[in-house]
């Protein structure tokens, strides 16, 4: 076989491999004798049709089926001779398949850069600190009540937090515009689901009430004809539910799998889950800026742009998925959610991982045992049986990797912190919360 190899551009390398006619019509004739053992032609008896009629009816598909097979192992051999990484699959382009000639063929692709780590010292770690108090337990609890909470009518003016049922016709200039209409439609004030103004111009109503407000849709609409628009809604309002929140008793504690011990014990587990959720979250921020550290100390390590479109198409399926992933099979998902919505974090992921794959080999970094079975008892602990779920993640390789790939970039990030100059920052439960979710 006679391989040789150029680069185009960047990562992207071509080769162009030669491959014996020999090892082609060999393999052809292979084929069709051990077929002829049990192909049934008119004419013929049963295992004694001649390679001549066999070559005739069935050797263009049998060459067919050879050359592809022959072409990926081929490729194969081709890259481990010269010692590529192929990062994403080759674009084959054949020149020449003639019959009794050798196989010519140009295989485009990229390959996997040589990553050099930057080593990271000094760099800053803001470390929040913060504590589950009475208070926030009493609020997260007041939360759960509301969840559970029924919806009673009132004789009483509309207020934030009420729900209304409401018709409504909203116009331009006079005219209708689409969706700018409904009957009978609840809305919970105070949940901004509706244009700026338009809650708020209900506050205050009573049920059998009409109103008209005069309103602007946001600059930033997402529909380009009503953007900045100045527009008229006709409002009325036909009735007031306020939220009564549901009683602190065993009914309600059992929603919440705590089926016996009262108040005290429901209490306990709801401060246990908020203490997980907090250092979950005060990690998850250290996390992230330790690995926005490296990206930044690596921005110039090329990326291969067959790694980035995978990246591109999961976050998009992934985004679609978080809104329903509704729309049926026709759905141009390209057409709805571009590429370049996801570009620039799919460059920065891949380079991450990249980065950080190298690290993993440079520290010699294995999962720590332990540390997977810790994490697999926290995740369990939430749960009504524990070890049923302790003993599925053990079971299932897939799930298992998982925590294990989880556990290991956790032990590198502990490893780069050594370098690294925490600052500690003093906040809420909420505060810390709400910035671990920005950071994500």
């Amino acid at each position: 076989m006679q391989v040789s190899i150029e680069t185009t551009s960047g990562l992207e390398r071509r080769l162009t491999v030669g491959v014996p006619a020999e090892r082609i019509e060999s393999e052809v004739n292979n084929r069709l004798q051990k077929a002829a053992g049990n192909v049934k032609l008119a004419g013929f008896r049963p295992g004694k049709v001649p390679m001549k009629v066999m070559k005739q009816r069935f050797g263009a598909g049998v060459r067919q089926e050879v050359l592809g097979e022959v072409m990926s192992q081929s490729f194969q051999e081709a890259v481990i001779q010269e010692k590529l990484r192929p990062a994403g699959q080759p674009r084959i382009e054949p020149r020449n398949l003639e019959a009794g000639k050798d196989l010519e063929y140009i295989a485009t692709f990229e390959v996997f850069p040589e990553v050099e780590v930057v080593e990271i010292k000094g760099f800053e770690v803001e470390k929040l600190v913060a504590e589950v108090t009475d208070a926030d337990v009493d609020n997260i609890i007041e939360v759960f009540r509301k969840q559970q909470g029924t919806w009673d009518a009132v004789e009483r003016a509309a207020a934030s937090g009420d729900k209304v049922n409401i018709d409504y016709v909203g116009t331009r200039d006079g005219e209708e515009f689409s969706g700018g209409t409904a009957s009978g439609s609840d809305l919970e004030l105070g949940s901004g689901r509706m244009i700026p103004g338009f809650e708020d111009g209900i506050a205050g109503m009573k049920a059998g009430e009409e109103k008209t407000l005069q309103l602007s849709f946001p600059d930033d609409y997402h529909n380009e004809e009503l953007k900045g628009a100045a527009v008229e809604f006709k409002v009325k309002l036909n009735a007031v539910q306020e939220l009564v929140p549901a009683e602190l008793n065993e009914e309600l504690f059992a929603k919440y799998g705590v089926e016996e011990g009262g108040l005290e014990t429901f209490r306990s587990e709801v401060r246990e889950n908020m203490a997980r959720e907090l250092k979950n979250a005060i990690q998850s921020k250290i996390k992230q800026q330790v690995m926005d550290s490296v990206s930044a100390a690596h921005e110039s390590l090329e990326v291969p742009r067959a790694l980035v479109q995978r990246e591109v198409e999961a976050m998009r399926n992934q985004m679609f998925q978080q809104f329903g992933g509704a729309g049926g099979q026709d759905l141009d998902l390209k057409s709805l959610l571009p590429d370049d919505m996801f570009k620039e974090n799919a460059e920065r992921r891949v380079r991450l991982g990249l980065v950080l794959a190298e690290l993993v080999g440079k520290f010699a970094l294995k999962a720590d045992g332990d540390k997977v079975r810790a994490t697999i008892e926290e995740m369990a602990s939430t749960y009504q049986d524990p070890e049923e779920v302790i003993n599925y993640y053990y079971s299932n390789q897939e799930q298992l990797a998982a925590v294990e790939s989880r556990v290991l970039e956790d032990q590198m990030v502990e490893k780069l912190l050594e370098n690294a100059n925490i600052v500690e920052k003093a906040c809420s439960y909420q505060d810390a919360l709400a910035q671990a979710q920005r950071e994500g």
